[in-house]
């Protein structure tokens, strides 16, 4: 139906005869001459419609945002003063010359063509329209590419990806499940997976070595900031490893999403053994942001709070027992 995507014209498609198909994301009416500006999920492409083109033109006259349209033109370059260098799309045009509308649309409830803050509600109450705005577009697809580029790593590393039941029965998991009652068998039910914990462990049993899957899990969490009902997570299990195998695989996985999707390229990924994370930060998760850490006191400094203590008590009463330890934890500089 389309030949090319909006986002990808460019200079080299100078003279050629192209199909799109997208949504309007603007029109403009100036002196007589109609400008389109139709969107798809790859970017926004100009198309001019003249007067001439009588048939082309009154469909364009009415057409009015997010109306569902495929367009048929040559590629012009743009006169000069027009070139738009923030779009892609910036230095070309398209020349309609036949133009087919598939659906019409009422007012949206929140402009899709310049975006503005708007009411996370009203955006999910709208979730369609939300899904059609470009920042939505390139997390989705991001998040695909990633996705693909996991299993690729795993794939190269000899983990095979495996499917896990989602119908189950409940599991001793640290949350509570999301029960489902059984229509076959009245009075039973069956449990959402927390996470495939019990599946993987059968697989490296039955000999499957190493496994992997892109799993949803679901847990019947109260909403908080760091809780969520459901949630996708990469699991992985292997067999015959060390603790350093695991991490060397996590390592050399974010090296390569880090240097892929941010461009920051990383060396090495610092670790930290548990016994120094408790004893810098009092925690086994720190927030290495922060810079702070505790400061054990020194013997010598021990010795002199103890001093000072106990002149306290002797002056207090001269029955006082002397203090002969002091716990001293720590403090934050």
């Amino acid at each position: 139906m389309r030949t090319h995507f909006c986002g990808e014209l460019n200079k080299k498609n100078l003279g050629q005869d192209v199909t799109l198909c997208g949504w309007v994301n603007r029109r403009r009416d100036h002196g007589g001459v109609i400008f389109l500006d139709i969107r798809d999920i790859r970017g926004i492409c100009q198309v001019v419609v003249n007067p001439e083109n009588n048939i082309a033109f009154e469909i364009a006259d009415n057409c009015r945002n997010e109306f569902v349209i495929k367009v048929t033109g040559k590629v012009l370059k743009r006169p000069d003063g027009t070139i738009n260098t923030n779009m892609v799309t910036g230095e070309i045009e398209l020349e309609a010359e036949d133009i087919k509308l598939f659906n019409k649309a009422i007012t949206p409830a929140f402009p899709l063509d310049d975006y503005q803050d708007v009411n996370e509600d009203v955006r999910l109450k709208n979730r369609v329209l939300d899904l059609r705005r470009p920042e939505m577009n390139n997390r989705l697809v991001t998040r695909s590419k990633i996705t693909s580029v996991i299993r690729s790593f795993l794939e190269v590393n000899n983990f095979h990806e495996i499917e896990t039941p989602i119908l189950t029965r409940a599991t001793p998991e640290g949350a509570r499940d999301y029960i489902l009652p059984s229509r076959v068998h009245p009075g039973s039910f069956f449990a959402l997976p927390q996470s495939p914990q019990l599946f993987k462990q059968l697989l490296m049993m039955g000999g499957f070595d190493k496994y992997y899957q892109i799993a949803r899990c679901f847990r019947d969490e109260d909403l908080r900031a760091d809780r969520q009902p459901e949630f996708t997570q990469i699991d992985i299990e292997a067999s015959f490893v060390e603790t350093q195998d695991i991490i060397s695989t996590g390592t050399e996985m974010m090296k390569l999403l880090l240097d892929k999707f941010v461009n920051h390229s990383i060396k090495e990924i610092p670790s930290l053994s548990w016994h120094q994370s408790m004893k810098d930060y009092g925690c086994d998760k720190p927030d290495l942001r922060i810079p702070l850490k505790l400061v054990e006191i020194s013997d010598k400094e021990m010795s002199s709070q103890k001093d000072m203590l106990n002149q306290y008590f002797s002056n207090w009463t001269n029955e006082a027992e002397q203090i002969d330890d002091v716990c001293v934890i720590g403090i934050r500089v």
